[in-house]
Formats: C-alpha cells, sequence, structure tokens
C-alpha cells in the first residue's frame, strides 16, 4: 500500500517548481499526493525565508499536525527549502517533532534521508550546498506536471550579496544549468501540455552556460511549436544585458510583462542595500525597451523604511513609481534577516513605515487598477488555464498574467482566445469570449 504526503509551499514560485519535483521523486519509494492532513503519512514543509515571521510559521505549522495527530500515529515530518536551511541546527533542537531538515540544494537525497529515517529512526539533516547533483538526479526524472502554465528553474543562487538578503546564504552561489538539461525539461513540459513557461532563477537574467544566455534560451524555446507563451523571473538590473533586451525584437512568443525589482527609487538607499545599480541604469533598460515595445510594462518589488531611508528617500521612491507605471508590484516593510548586513542596523519606527507603505501600496494599486480599466471594451488574448474554484467560469491569464474570467466550455483549456472585456477590479479582468486564436495580440 501506497504511503501519503501532504506537502505544504511557502515562498516564490522557485519553491513550487522545488514541491513539484521533490514530488516526482518521492514517487519513485511508493508515496502518493494529499491535501488532507489527515490521510497523510508524510507532512513536508517547504519553506522560505524572504518574508517576515517565516521561522516562527513553520512551527505554527507543526504545532498544527501535532494537533491533528495527538490521537493518530505520528506522521513523518521535514522541514525542507531556505528557512531549513538558515536554521537546521536550532530547529532540530527545539523541536522534537521534526524528523528530517533538508537545505534547498539537497533535494536529490530526500529519497535515501527518508529510507534511512525509517530502517534507523534517526533524525537527519541535509544542508549541504550541491546544486548540480541535485539537478542532475532531477534530469533523469521526466517532469510532466501536466499544467497550462508550468514552471522551469534554470539558474539558483545569488552572488549580489544584497545587504538585506539571505539568499546567497540559503541557496548558495550563482549556479546555471547545462543549456541541453534545460531544453529537454522544457520538451517534457509541453509534452504533457505546457502551453507557457515561466523561466525560474534567483538572478534569472544571470543565466549563464558555457557562454549560453537567457537570450540564446528563449530563442531556443521560441522552436517549440506547441508552446505559446515565454515569461522569466526574477531579474536583476545589473544583468539586463543588451542581447536580452534585444530578445524583445525577435520573440513572438516573450510576454510583455517585466518583472525587474528596484526595491528603492533612491540612489541613497540603493548604495546602502549594496544593490550595485543605479536609478539611471533602471530607467535606461526601461526605455530601451519600451522604445522596442510601447506595449511592455514592468512590475517590481519595493522594500519600505530600510535603514536610513529619509523623506527625501522616500519621494524618490514614489517618484520613480509615477514615471515607470507599475502595473503590479510587491512592496513590504524592511525586516532584518538573521546573518545578514542589514539585521543590526537600526530599524523605523513602526507607525511611520506603516504610513510609507500604506502611501506606496495605493499608488502601486492605482496603477493597476488604471491598466486594468484601460482594457475595459477592448479584446485581448489570454491563455485558458482551467476552471475557477466555483466552477462557474473559466480561468486565464492576460499577457501580463492578470487574470481573466469568462463564461465557456471546457474545451477552451490549454488554448489563446480572444476575449473582450466588460469589466475589470484591482486584481481581475471580466469578460467574453470573442474567438480562438493562435496569434499573439498586444
Amino acid at each position: 500500500m501506497n504511503q501519503k504526503i501532504l506537502i505544504k509551499t511557502f515562498g516564490c514560485q522557485m519553491n513550487e517548481y522545488d514541491s513539484n519535483r521533490i514530488y516526482d521523486a518521492v514517487k519513485k519509494i511508493g508515496y502518493e499526493k494529499t491535501s488532507n492532513y489527515e490521510d497523510a503519512n508524510c507532512y513536508l514543509l517547504n519553506t522560505c525565508h524572504i518574508r517576515d515571521k517565516a521561522k516562527e510559521k513553520v512551527y505554527h505549522e507543526i504545532g498544527r499536525v501535532k494537533k491533528i495527530f495527538r490521537s493518530k500515529s505520528k506522521p513523518l515530518v521535514i522541514v525542507a527549502g531556505c528557512v531549513a536551511q538558515a536554521e537546521h541546527e536550532e530547529m532540530l533542537k527545539r523541536e522534537p517533532y521534526i524528523d528530517l531538515v533538508l537545505g534547498p540544494q539537497a533535494y536529490h537525497k530526500i529519497n535515501n534521508t527518508i529510507l534511512y529515517h525509517q530502517n534507523k529512526n534517526k533524525r537527519l539533516e541535509e544542508t549541504e550546498f550541491d546544486a548540480i547533483s541535485k539537478f542532475e538526479y532531477l534530469s533523469k526524472i521526466n517532469n510532466q506536471t501536466k499544467k497550462i502554465s508550468s514552471f522551469l528553474t534554470i539558474q539558483e543562487g545569488c552572488d549580489k550579496f544584497c545587504h538585506f538578503c539571505v539568499v546567497p546564504y540559503t541557496r548558495g552561489p550563482e549556479y546555471s544549468r547545462p543549456f541541453d538539461q534545460v531544453l529537454e525539461e522544457a520538451r517534457q513540459l509541453v509534452d504533457s501540455g505546457s502551453k507557457e513557461i515561466t523561466l525560474l532563477g534567483q538572478n534569472v537574467n544571470a543565466y549563464d552556460f558555457k557562454g549560453s544566455r537567457l537570450s540564446n534560451l528563449i530563442l531556443e524555446l521560441e522552436k517549440f511549436s506547441s508552446l505559446k507563451r515565454i515569461r522569466y523571473m526574477t531579474s536583476h538590473p545589473n544583468d539586463m544585458t543588451e542581447d536580452l533586451i534585444d530578445v524583445y525584437k525577435y520573440s513572438k512568443k516573450l510576454m510583455p510583462l517585466v518583472h525587474l525589482p528596484v526595491q528603492s527609487g533612491s540612489d541613497k538607499v540603493l548604495e546602502s542595500m549594496n544593490r550595485k545599480h543605479t536609478i539611471k541604469l533602471y530607467l535606461e533598460i526601461f526605455r530601451k525597451l519600451k522604445k522596442i515595445n510601447s506595449e511592455i510594462e514592468f512590475s517590481s518589488d519595493f522594500i519600505i523604511a530600510y535603514p536610513g531611508e529619509d523623506e527625501n528617500d522616500f519621494k524618490d521612491t514614489l517618484k520613480l513609481i509615477e514615471e515607470i507605471k507599475f502595473i503590479n508590484s510587491f512592496s513590504f516593510i524592511f525586516s532584518p534577516r538573521p546573518g545578514t548586513v542589514a539585521s543590526d542596523l537600526p530599524t523605523m519606527d513602526k507607525k511611520k513605515s506603516l504610513e510609507r507603505l500604506e502611501i506606496v501600496q495605493k499608488k502601486l494599486f492605482n496603477n493597476q487598477i488604471m491598466k486594468n480599466k484601460s482594457l475595459e471594451n477592448t479584446t485581448i488574448n489570454v491563455l485558458v488555464e482551467n476552471r475557477s474554484d466555483d466552477k462557474s467560469k473559466l480561468f486565464s491569464r492576460s499577457e501580463y498574467m492578470t487574470s481573466v474570467l469568462f463564461s465557456g466550455s471546457d474545451d477552451l483549456i490549454g488554448k489563446i482566445v480572444k476575449v473582450k472585456i466588460q469589466n475589470s477590479n484591482q486584481n481581475t479582468l471580466f469578460g467574453e469570449v470573442v474567438e480562438q486564436s493562435n496569434q499573439k495580440v498586444a
């Protein structure tokens, strides 16, 4: 009888990709996926260390599992991901309920680790940086997510060492997967039904395998006839090279939404963050891309109330938001991450931090609303992914990743269709199908 595993994923798209590949691995030792806690023989928490209170979320989830299994046989409990990498020693000491701790570069060891624990009843941690071995192992297991829109990690780690960020310490140095390995996994995804692939990396545009860069990869994916859309995230401004910018001239499948985190509109704050880029450089990239295609839009990440941010710095951020008119962005108050340079810096008054965050989010949300409003009474291209949660509508996404809901039959799933937008809110467009299309429209 097969055992059942419940995988709960926090954080970024890379964690979602990792969770899918973890499941591909544990299937080989007899695990089936479940979404019901009470059915699980194994509970795996794939963690993220970027946001505040990440560690506390782990212990909260473990507490929840404890309650559910209070009068039942204890499941195998695994903590994986970036929190596991950063806090592995403390976790095993603090919480006896945790059996295994697995860092993000040790997923290829999960089956052996589980089997060893089952045989020896011994708690273990695997947190070595071993990206090469991980991807070599995973490349031997077909990726058949059977999703219309799929993630594909092509690059891991970071060498930038921004002062606020734990990624270099949890994911290790920058590593680019072999070019042919990436293409093969992309073929597997397309063969299993994927029409859209999002290429992932901590610094995805730093991808460079023996001279083959992200631009080369996009142009190769362009040749996959069944693949309709290509995206990539997350990028760093310093790696937004001319060859990548030029791809927007030639690729018909690369979507016109550029997610390019800036973090702040102030050069002073950027220098304090050790971002190693300027607002001038960021605006140059923006203008070059808009010149190629005026329909290109930007999204970003913002850290508000970074230590030392004064009123003028904050005004610079608002000015940049106004100039770029980001259509979708993530913004949050600075929170110190243990082990980073910024962890020892004095933080801003909480009330003032919240006030600034509210102002920024109001501007960003207004940009979203205005963009969506501008699409009303126009016809756009959408990729239909599945049905909405209540099954009443088809769920799809625009070229700008905006959710689009409309009535239609299931045979439209996996196809690109034209939808006339009738109304909208901040996050969603609502419309009616006009016709099926295989052509990309702005």
